[in-house]
């Protein structure tokens, strides 16, 4: 399995995390819509959010970045969000 974290910190990052809970069954759907999605987990913190997407392999978890940028710049393109920091990698452990 492949994890993605995409973290979003300082301008408009809030008022996406406000965008994103308020469309979350668009959100939801989108992703959900990933080839081999095991997981995907919102977290919204206090200097904005970050995702957790886990796939099958890392061609699961490129689908899931693609789909986000794609999301954010037909719903979110007005909060001036910056890009965020991706973190990723092979899974060692997976609780369920």
């Amino acid at each position: 399995m492949h994890t993605v974290v995409r973290s979003f910190s300082g301008k408009g990052a809030k008022e996406l995390f406000d965008l994103l809970e308020k469309n979350k069954p668009d959100v939801e759907k989108t992703l959900r819509s990933v080839k081999g999605l095991v997981s995907y987990t919102l977290v919204r913190s206090a200097d904005g959010g970050f995702s957790v997407t886990v796939c099958n392999d890392k061609a699961g978890t490129d689908e899931s970045i693609q789909k986000a940028r794609d999301w954010i710049a037909k719903n979110a393109a007005s909060t001036g969000v910056a890009a965020p920091k991706v973190t990723e990698g092979s899974v060692v452990l997976h609780v369920k």
